[in-house]
């Protein structure tokens, strides 16, 4: 499948070649990716001292931002073990049974609230001249964008949480149904040993626990005391304080605020907009996209559920 849209073309990954041992972080947005690319870095580097700010160690592969030259020049250099970003589902991604694929689920609805304030946060007209500089502004009209200008959302919370629940457009880049195909692809290969499938909200209850299942996962034995002090170094307090550093493109200015990213890592806000009716639609969705069992892990993680889609 190709994923196709004014911010990234997973057409790119035809174009990198990757190494035995490289660790694919792919998620849907929002849902935990700078998260996840902190705490395998952390596992990689045995601690918070890296080479380079994470958003430069951990490039979004897909991203129209930089020429895919330039960004698998940056990875070619690297001779540590490398970790790739991408939202792009793991049935668009280039797949080695010696690279591992770690895939991030969170709350949809926790999702949709997140990617408002995100969008919120994004300098637009900057993105557009990056991309501009990157790969041209030629195919434009045909992802729908003629005119470079981000088309205005419904106005209403209520509104837009029902776009997003009953959106069909193939490729949308954020969609329930997008979301859930993101992470279906991830569930129909979870037996996979080489596939790793983490949630938020284990993230969330179990930071520590968490970090150790990840570390067994990319095959890394951690010494005594050493999970509790890595996972400290991921407390939303310490990526704040670090945001710079470890916001996504950072160096390139394209967000409002690096620490406006770190935002919270509440959830549940949903609530405050969704009726009784709505919430049945979206019930109904889900149950019409994803089996039972994907769809208790989707909403409460491993932990909650009780689904171990390592053991499904």
């Amino acid at each position: 499948m190709r994923y196709r849209s004014i911010v990234a073309d997973s057409a790119r990954w035809e174009q990198f070649d990757l190494r035995p041992g490289d660790i694919v972080i792919s998620t849907p947005p929002k849902s935990g990716t700078t998260w996840m690319q902190l705490l395998c870095a952390l596992v990689v580097f045995d601690g918070p001292d890296f080479p380079a700010p994470l958003n430069t160690l951990s490039p979004w592969l897909d991203m129209l931002d930089r020429s895919i030259d330039d960004v698998r020049a940056g990875l070619d250099a690297q001779l540590h073990r490398r970790v790739i970003k991408t939202h792009t589902p793991l049935d668009g991604i280039t797949l080695r049974d010696d690279v591992t694929y770690v895939v991030v689920g969170r709350d949809p609805r926790d999702v949709c609230v997140s990617w408002e304030h995100h969008l919120a946060n994004v300098q637009f007209e900057r993105f557009i001249a990056l991309r501009a500089a990157a790969v041209g502004l030629d195919d434009l009209a045909e992802l729908g964008m003629a005119d470079g200008q981000r088309p205005e959302p419904p106005t209403d919370a209520g509104d837009r949480f029902r776009a997003f629940v009953e959106d069909d457009t193939p490729g949308a880049v954020m969609s329930l149904a997008a979301v859930l195909h993101h992470l279906d692809t991830a569930w129909q290969r979870r037996s996979s040993p080489n596939i790793v499938m983490v949630h938020y909200a284990d993230l969330l209850a179990d930071r520590v626990g968490e970090l150790r299942r990840l570390a067994t996962a990319l095959g890394v034995d951690l010494a005594a005391g050493r999970a509790e002090a890595l996972a400290a170094e991921a407390s939303i307090e310490q990526m704040r304080a670090h945001a710079d550093d470890l916001a996504p493109t950072a160096h390139q200015s394209l967000l409002v605020s690096n620490t406006g990213f770190f935002r919270s890592a509440a959830s549940g806000e949903w609530r405050s907009f969704v009726d009784e009716g709505l919430h049945a639609a979206y019930d109904a969705r889900v149950r019409s996209l994803i089996e039972p069992d994907l769809a208790a892990w989707v909403h409460a993680g491993r932990l909650a559920s009780g689904v171990d889609p390592s053991r499904s």
